[in-house]
């Protein structure tokens, strides 16, 4: 950017701006909101300025790291306020939360957020409502199990696991499933001595295991368990990201950070363009990439599909 000025303080702020932009107020600014400098982080919002900047020129940035102190986050919000921001992009749930906490007269643009309508963040994904509106990382249920049906073509029932985090997504992965014939078996998990009760009773009538993300089931030690014991028991397990395919999960979907971070762009330049971000529906990946483990197939007696293996994004050994 020309004219840019780099601001760094030890509690992370850091902050590019347009000098003559700002002291004139010529141009519109869009803050980025994030909490770390996670590679995830700097793809995002490098694919949303790619999208900003080639719809609209004369946008300025701004990427301010909050922390977690509170004295941080306070400085912080001044400084964003003091920017008087055309919109807000956000990168994470936290970020995400801050900002609908401080700022309810700025629209919002999250990007890499995972349910946000269970977080409260949007109404629906096809209404957000209210001033935000997004790019999530929920990959469609019927992709997840139309790449599961690919992988086990004789699957009719399929097991899942979930607690009352991830309880409203249920039902309609109930439908989904049925639409495609599949008979989803979903077992409520309230406490960690369930899991192998619970894990139990869908290895005896399931053909595979299917996993939402939900941080208050799959925390290391109960993922492991799930994991290795879906494998003793020659039960495919669908994993929830790349790294669980890493340690033995068969196979999982992931995403493309840059590709969601020019989702958000586009979003947030229809905003910029005068477009009500209430309207404007939540996208979804449209860039999955596939992860699979060759050694858990190969113990599962598992044979991946040919094209399945000739996009692989990582393959595991």
């Amino acid at each position: 950017m020309n004219n840019a000025l780099r601001i760094l303080t030890g509690t992370g702020l850091v902050v590019l701006l347009g000098l003559a932009a700002v002291a004139n107020g010529q141009a519109e600014t869009v803050v980025f909101v994030c909490t770390d400098t996670l590679t995830s982080t700097t793809r995002t919002i490098s694919g949303a300025r790619s999208i900003i900047k080639g719809e609209r020129p004369e946008v300025e940035f701004v990427t301010i790291q909050i922390e977690s102190e509170a004295a941080d986050i306070a400085r912080k919000l001044d400084s964003i306020r003091a920017l008087e921001p055309g919109i807000l992009v956000t990168v994470g749930s936290a970020a995400t939360q801050t900002a609908l906490d401080n700022f309810k007269n700025i629209p919002i643009v999250f990007s890499s957020v995972m349910y946000p309508v269970i977080s409260g963040f949007v109404e629906s994904l096809d209404r957000p409502g209210k001033t935000i509106t997004g790019a999530s990382l929920d990959i469609p249920v019927s992709i997840q199990l139309r790449y599961f049906r690919q992988i086990v073509p004789s699957l009719k029932r399929l097991g899942v696991l979930y607690t009352t985090n991830t309880a409203v997504l249920i039902p309609p992965a109930r439908v989904v499933a049925a639409e495609m014939g599949l008979e989803l078996i979903a077992l409520q998990i309230t406490s960690p001595p369930d899991v192998p009760r619970a894990l139990d009773s869908i290895a005896r009538v399931a053909e595979g295991l299917w996993s939402v993300a939900d941080q208050n089931l799959f925390d290391p030690q109960t993922t492991k368990y799930i994991m290795l014991n879906s494998l003793r028991r020659g039960l495919p397990f669908m994993g929830f990201s790349r790294y669980v395919v890493e340690s033995g999960a068969l196979f999982a979907l992931d995403f493309d950070y840059k590709a969601i971070g020019r989702q958000a762009g586009t979003t947030a330049a229809r905003i910029l363009g005068g477009e009500n971000p209430s309207s404007i529906p939540v996208t979804t990946p449209d860039i999955i990439w596939f992860h699979y483990n060759e050694n858990t197939a190969r113990h599962l007696e598992v044979e991946i599909p040919a094209d399945l293996i000739a996009i692989a994004k990582e393959v595991y050994r």
